[in-house]
């Protein structure tokens, strides 16, 4: 059936027993469970690692289902919760044979998510996207297990609208984008955005970077997985940028370049954790992609950025519209990769983007987005039908 990682508990570990295929059944009557799910990219897993304190604390019993091989299979936290494992696919806009293989796959994915709700009995169910989140949701409504979405971006993904039919509520990040959910299901709730991100202690940062604060701080991110393009052109425009800034950049696995190690003024990562929150808070300007986990972190830390989206011939379009609408907001600049005519025009726009950093970070502190976690607790408590205690 696969993995079951047992949180070190000792409540739970009276109520709870482990079946010989490897799922876990939970017997005692007085309980609340939660199943989280999400996976792929850290975007999908990161939001319900912000809410697993709290869970936690309220004495929630917390099981995740994921993937083998996605984001979520590193970064979930398997000495704090439950941890299943199910088969999962994806949806490629290219040609791959998986094309023809991973059907197979979900559908294994559905039956095993069915048997561990079966066995698990979870209150309720809280999916932040992604394909290993649908055969989950669609369980939990075969089991009459109520689930609350989340969707990030200003339009849903293919997961979440595949999804949307069998959940009770959807939450989302963007006011607009309850205009894309189904009557009565949508709730206005903002993005979950992690706290400890506003902890970063600058002498950390620069003691990290081997920088020594005489210059402003350019940051570079492409997300989690980085982004080879956005890489070449500042790896390509690294002179001009370095008369002017100091760089941190956090490039992606793999995608470190160690001919540039020792270069003065220029530190690369390729995954940042806990060195992420002394990294931001030394940084004056960032360049990023605009998945919408990374453009609410730097709205909610007041941080002046350059978006560049990716474009709709390598997605669904939805970094473009989070940028459109950051732009229009006046929180971000924004540049297309269709704009791009040589590394030139970037370094232009950075420049741009940096001196107009104080009426970006004036338009931010305007923001009044609600305290997402706060209202997200609140409907997961409602949902499952247990005592509001957030």
């Amino acid at each position: 059936m696969g993995d079951c990682t047992r949180r070190v508990n000792s409540t739970q570990s009276k109520n709870s027993t482990q079946s010989k295929n490897g799922s876990c059944s939970v017997k005692h009557e007085n309980r609340r469970a939660i199943v989280l799910t999400g996976g792929g990219t850290a975007g999908h897993v990161i939001p319900n690692l912000t809410l697993l304190p709290d869970l936690l604390e309220g004495g929630w019993e917390v099981h995740y289902i994921g993937g083998k091989k996605g984001a979520e299979s590193d970064l979930v936290p398997r000495d704090k919760l439950i941890y299943h494992e199910i088969s999962t696919g994806k949806l490629r806009r290219y040609f791959d044979v998986k094309n023809f293989t991973d059907p197979f796959r979900v559908v294994g994915g559905a039956a095993q998510s069915l048997a561990i709700i079966s066995k698990v009995k979870p209150n309720v169910i809280f999916s932040k996207g992604g394909f290993v989140s649908v055969p989950v949701v669609v369980a939990g409504r075969m089991r009459n297990v109520p689930s609350v979405i989340h969707e990030s971006d200003m339009t849903p993904g293919l997961a979440n609208r595949m999804s949307a039919p069998f959940a009770r509520k959807i939450c989302v990040s963007f006011k607009q984008t309850l205009g894309y959910v189904p009557k009565g299901k949508g709730a206005y709730t903002g993005a979950l955005v992690r706290k400890e991100l506003n902890s970063g202690d600058r002498g950390e940062g620069f003691k990290l970077c081997g920088f020594d604060g005489g210059k402003p701080v350019l940051l570079i991110t492409g997300g989690s997985l980085g982004s080879a393009n956005i890489n070449k052109l500042i790896r390509a425009a690294l002179g001009d940028l370095l008369n002017k800034f100091d760089i941190v950049h956090i490039c992606g696995k793999g995608n470190r370049d160690n001919a540039l190690d020792g270069v003065a003024g220029y530190a690369q990562f390729e995954y940042v954790t806990e060195q992420q929150p002394h990294l931001y808070k030394i940084a004056d300007v960032t360049v990023s992609r605009a998945g919408s986990g990374a453009i609410f972190e730097f709205l909610s830390l007041q941080m002046p950025a350059l978006l560049i989206p990716i474009p709709k011939t390598a997605s669904r379009g939805d970094q473009i519209l989070n940028a459109v609408e950051f732009k229009k907001a006046g929180y971000s600049a924004m540049l297309s990769e269709e704009e791009i005519t040589s590394p030139t025009v970037v370094v232009e726009k950075i420049n741009s983007t940096f001196e107009d950093r104080q009426r970006l970070i004036r338009n931010m502190k305007k923001d009044a987005t609600p305290d997402a976690k706060a209202e997200i607790l609140k409907i997961i408590y409602e949902a499952a039908g247990t005592p509001v205690s957030v």
